[in-house]
């Protein structure tokens, strides 16, 4: 069964979400245990700015994928004997 395009927004928007709430969680919790102490603003705006690398990085990929999956498929990658 193939994903809706509503459906695959839906997970990218709860994937950023939550990958936001870890990484500000985790920056609480292991920032100390290094000796740094930030206040709870720049906790968050590190977050988002983790999140934002996040999601470039992940659209990058995503397209790297793709193009590779196009160029198999215009060159009849998966053929197998003769």
């Amino acid at each position: 069964m193939k994903q809706s395009r509503v459906m695959s927004l839906m997970e990218s928007l709860a994937n950023v979400v939550v990958g936001y709430g870890v990484a500000v969680v985790t920056q609480l919790v292991v920032f100390p245990l290094f000796g740094l102490h930030t206040t709870l603003a720049a906790n968050l705006m590190m977050g988002a700015v983790f999140t934002l690398v996040s999601v470039v990085r992940s659209y990058g990929l995503r397209r790297l994928f793709e193009h590779l999956r196009a160029r198999q498929a215009l060159t009849g990658g998966d053929q197998v004997g003769p």
